[in-house]
């Protein structure tokens, strides 16, 4: 047996499913062996869009996705969807031909120190130097990904190890045990964050993408649902807990993070999501009882009044069993009052926009994004990508389940929008995935459409099409040359919806809203074809008042 079919053999006896790459020297067999092995093959158009879909189906499944690709520059490329996978906490495996051991260092074809580019982003770094290593070393691989914060690996195998042939009766394929170890927080902590949560005048739970990715969402719906706490969703912890529960407060986002001085923080970090949990944002004597996998996070930017190590679910249960008999409504009365006064404001505001729907009005971001989500079909997967597009559409869009909203996530990372969708399709087959992309983001991953079709993955693309980055911008004068055209300004009125048209799915271009609604009512009712929707709204487009600015001025473009 020749080394590439031992790594093949590996990685299925570990029940790995879903490879993303792309084969050349020295990876050509193993793409085939992967592909024999009943591995499902995706050959991508660009190594970076592959790494996204192997990290994105780590998140979606809880099992490693993996990423072939050849040496050198293959390599770099895979390296941003390791640092992605890295930031989020996701599981995925990384897997790279080298040269031939006998010729390190003089110059190989596509020779480069490969494993120091990847250790600042990897749990688990290795080159493979005999074929009799490889079932061992991909075992730990996987385990290594998986236990603890879930995390990236990386394998690098030279080409003189893939064509090693070994004697198939000497190796042992160890297969992946499925009962990772899990581990409840002290009854002492349990009983300290109880009290603390009883005696808070505005308690808050905020839940985290890490609380869907441990598939605790039972447990903390009980939560919820047993004491009646206001909670927040970060932008991918959506739909753990439907966005549509009674105790949803994300209307009421600023008022609520200014205004708790207690909160619960499930599977998720005081980054710059949430704003480091430092004022103005929250409450300068916040009390912060977190639950999380890594303890290394724990008393990141704010110090917490209880941390809590341990598994999601287990702690949560924990909690709900102290809680008993506890009702925040009740309790903390003048809290939901006011939170439900906010709540009420704020939507009405959105509405306002989003109702801004006249045929003789021009689209806007919430104007589409409202007629998009009365629209949307049960039971959808939802990719959202872009600066303005993902940010306004994290507010309209409602997500009812666990696992169906993804986006740039901690890295805030451009270019996984196709990907992304390529593998919530390949992982969710009968899932409806809607992606809903600014048009500058879907160019950085573009070409993966003609991917998506050639491996007949349907999905629809909602492209709000402002003609450049950020704001935009209407249209170009005639007397602006190639060399002052405003930085944030792409080609007006740039026809994207072609790329599905010559692909074999079909393009959609829309300037009117009932062109909006007629396109989704073919796309939506025509699932097993790819659509692609170019919508054009207007750059000027109203949008709602931000209390705070976003990582850079309100205004971040400068006029001239």
């Amino acid at each position: 047996m020749s080394g590439n079919l031992v790594v093949a053999r590996a990685l299925s006896r570990q029940g790995l499913e879903h490879c993303f790459g792309i084969i050349g020297v020295p990876i050509i067999e193993l793409g085939f062996a992967i592909q024999a092995e009943g591995i499902n093959y995706y050959g991508y158009r660009n190594e970076q869009g592959a790494s996204y879909s192997a990290g994105a189906v780590g998140y979606l499944t809880g099992k490693p996705g993996i990423c072939l690709c050849v040496s050198g520059p293959g390599m770099i490329n895979a390296v941003t969807g390791l640092a992605n996978a890295w930031a989020n906490g996701w599981p995925m495996i990384l897997i790279v031909g080298s040269s031939d051991l006998a010729q390190n260092a003089k110059g190989a074809f596509q020779e480069c120190d490969q494993i120091s580019l990847t250790k600042p982003y990897v749990k688990f770094a290795v080159k493979i130097t005999s074929a009799k290593q490889i079932p061992q070393v991909i075992s730990k691989a996987v385990r290594l990904s998986v236990v603890g914060r879930p995390g990236p690996v990386y394998i690098e195998i030279p080409g003189d190890v893939l064509t090693e042939t070994i004697d198939l009766d000497s190796l042992e394929f160890p297969q992946f045990n499925q009962v990772l170890p899990l581990s409840l927080a002290p009854t002492q902590l349990i009983q300290q964050a109880v009290q603390q949560i009883k005696t808070s005048k505005n308690p808050l739970v905020i839940i985290g993408k890490g609380a869907g990715y441990s598939r605790a969402e039972n447990d903390v719906l009980q939560l919820i649902q047993s004491t009646q706490l206001p909670f927040l969703p970060t932008p991918m912890g959506k739909g753990v807990v439907s966005d549509l529960h009674p105790c949803c407060a994300a209307p009421a986002r600023s008022f609520i993070l200014q205004n708790a001085d207690l909160i619960l923080l499930i599977g998720a970090r005081l980054n710059w999501i949430l704003h480091f949990g430092e004022p103005p944002r929250f409450n300068k004597n916040v009390k912060i009882i977190h639950i999380e996998i890594c303890p290394e996070e724990f008393d990141t930017n704010v110090k917490g009044s209880v941390n809590l190590f341990g598994d999601i679910g287990l702690i949560t249960k924990q909690l709900v069993q102290e809680l008993q008999g506890y009702n925040c409504r009740q309790i903390q009365a003048d809290w939901w009052k006011s939170i439900k006064e906010k709540i009420d404001k704020n939507v009405l505001v959105s509405q306002k926009l989003i109702s801004q729907n006249d045929e003789k009005q021009r689209i806007t971001y919430y104007s589409a994004l409202g007629i998009i989500q009365s629209m949307l079909p049960k039971d959808f997967i939802y990719v959202g990508e872009g600066a303005n597009t993902m940010d306004i559409g994290r507010t309209v869009i409602n997500q009812l389940q666990p696992r169906t909203k993804l986006d740039a996530g901690t890295f805030g990372t451009m270019g996984i929008g196709i990907p992304f969708c390529i593998a919530a399709k390949c992982t969710n087959p009968q899932k409806p995935v809607v992606g809903i992309l600014g048009d500058s983001a879907f160019g950085f991953s573009a070409m993966e459409i003609e991917t998506a079709i050639r491996y007949n993955l349907p999905f629809v693309v909602i492209i709000l099409n402002n003609n450049g980055i950020f704001s935009g911008v209407e249209d170009l004068p005639e007397e602006i040359n190639a060399h002052n055209i405003p930085p944030n300004a792409l080609k007006p009125n740039t026809r994207y919806e072609k790329l599905a048209d010559a692909f074999g799915g079909v393009g959609l271009f829309v300037k009117t809203h009932n062109e909006l609604k007629l396109a989704l009512e073919q796309a939506f009712s025509k699932s097993d074809v790819l659509h692609i929707i170019n919508v054009m709204i207007d750059p000027n487009g109203q949008r709602k008042e931000q209390e705070f600015s976003w990582l850079t001025r309100k205004d971040p473009l400068p006029k001239f």
